[in-house]
């Protein structure tokens, strides 16, 4: 090895000193290049009881609850609207019911009610949610089929957040955090009014990615065990045109029937079972295209996905800004696709996009308690349940027994090692097949309630999320009308 060679490979390894005082004085050197020193900068600061950091699919739901119960509530999200993934990646919104269209003799129930059921009953009232018709097949998989127009749900956000009284600071970027003594102190945002310090005494991470828990040091794992996406929505292309195709083909699978703008009774769910098309499946499969769909409005379906496993990590920028590029392609091939292969299709074209690639898991945050599968299919609940629930994605492979719900108790919450952080949505449970239940929408409603109830009291209380009682936080619960089984 040449003596530079030799140099450069001792400094890449630390190991610099060995090299002589010539070596050190290059490894400085290079370091300071290498590095930015920000100056330090006084920021001006807002005071709140309750910070949620992400307006996603349980993040309003967490400072609805939060700011209902008196606290005064800041809602940080980067984009300039809300509503997440149920906005951005999914189907149907899954599930208020237990899956009792698979098991004989089961009782029908809304098992999760609350907030999250008030939303979507004035959103279906709106025009904007076909309500929860119950599907005709795949019926194994869900009871029923509430499928969403995504441009009123955002809108609904919007209108619920400000009754509540919440304030709303969307286009911000939650940039670091302050803690002292495992304890969360405030945030740090960037927005074009500049970097502010909001400091508040209870914290909630809706962000998905966990980016709260990560900047106040909570344990955490990247796991990337699941392809991620992006939809889309594509106008000129009638669902009832659809049928018919799956239907020739001999592929009709998951069918649901409810309110089309504004007409009952028409097809607002549709999924092909098996698709043996030759020039289309062979496609369809290299570009991850799901064939299941929904919406709510004629001549347009409001989802189609396209899935993409990211190589490497999904909190990686560069990884994601790839990942970000091929899906885009994916999702104009699938287009044409469409257009070529189902009769009606031919002038469809791509109306709505997600603004970016949607994850099914970020960072896994650890939490007091872990959530097993076993909890999950045994039907387990727990003397600190803050709701039940009753859907599972990997039906029917796994389901909760008996078409019964388990319980997401108050521990699951509460992020370890931080005194005053909860952590909701995608970014609780380790297991993933118990992941495949607790990730799904209106699970994630539910623990924003709940983790925006016992943020607000513990704010007003003055008290750490585990000092608070788990009485008083079930009472609460009770009397914002969320169902409990236990």
């Amino acid at each position: 090895m040449k003596r530079r060679e030799f140099s450069k490979s001792i400094a890449l390894l630390g190991l610099g000193a060995q090299a002589g005082l010539a070596g050190n004085l290059r490894n400085n050197q290079e370091s300071q290049e290498s590095f930015y020193e920000e100056p330090a900068k006084k920021l001006p600061i807002r005071k709140f009881d309750v910070v949620v950091a992400g307006g996603g699919t349980g993040g309003i739901f967490a400072a609805m609850a939060a700011a209902r119960q008196g606290a005064k509530t800041i809602l940080i999200e980067n984009k300039g609207y809300c509503g997440g993934i149920a906005v951005e990646g999914g189907t149907a919104i899954h599930s208020f019911y237990n899956l009792y269209t698979a098991f004989e003799n089961c009782t029908k129930r809304k098992v999760v009610q609350g907030i999250p059921s008030e939303f979507m009953d004035r959103l279906t009232e709106m025009g904007g949610a076909t309500g929860y018709p119950e599907m005709e097949t795949g019926r194994d998989y869900d009871a029923v089929c509430t499928a969403i127009d995504t441009e009123m749900y955002k809108l609904l956000a919007f209108r619920m957040l400000i009754e509540a009284g919440v304030f709303i600071a969307v286009n911000t970027l939650l940039a670091g955090a302050i803690v002292k003594n495992g304890r969360l102190n405030g945030v740090i945002t960037e927005s074009r009014s500049g970097r502010e310090a909001v400091m508040a005494t209870s914290f909630i991470d809706s962000t998905g990615y966990g980016d709260l828990c990560a900047h106040a040091g909570a344990e955490y794992t990247v796991p990337n065990d699941y392809d991620s996406c992006n939809s889309f929505g594509l106008a000129n292309a009638s669902i009832d045109d659809y049928y018919e195709f799956l239907k020739a083909n001999d592929a009709l699978g998951q069918i649901c029937r409810g309110p089309r703008s504004g007409e009952p009774n028409k097809f607002v769910r549709m999924g092909a079972e098996e698709l043996n098309i030759p020039g289309l499946s062979d496609e369809v499969e290299k570009i991850g295209m799901s064939m299941v769909t929904t919406t709510v409005r004629d001549n347009y379906l409001m989802y189609i996905k396209c899935n993409y496993k990211v190589p490497g990590s999904v909190i990686n920028r560069d990884d994601m800004a790839q990942a970000e590029v091929e899906v885009r392609n994916r999702m104009a091939k699938g287009a044409e696709l469409l257009q070529k292969y189902i009769p009606g299709f031919e002038k469809a074209f791509i109306a709505r996009t997600s603004p970016s690639m949607v994850i099914r898991r970020g960072r896994q945050i650890v939490c007091d308690y872990d959530i097993s599968h076993e909890d999950v299919i045994d039907g387990q609940h727990h003397d600190d349940d803050t709701f039940v629930y009753g859907f599972h994605d990997f039906a029917p492979k796994y389901q909760i027994k008996d078409g019964g719900t388990y319980g997401i108790p108050y521990r699951a919450l509460c992020v370890k090692g931080v005194e005053n952080l909860y952590a909701i949505g995608m970014m609780i449970t380790s297991d993933h097949r118990a992941h495949m239940s607790t990730r799904n929408t209106v699970s994630c409603m539910g623990q924003g309630q709940a983790a925006g109830t016992a943020a607000a009291m513990c704010a007003r209380k003055k008290i750490g999320s585990r000092d608070l009682k788990y009485a008083d936080l079930r009472e609460k619960l009770e009397k914002g009308s969320v169902y409990f089984e236990s």
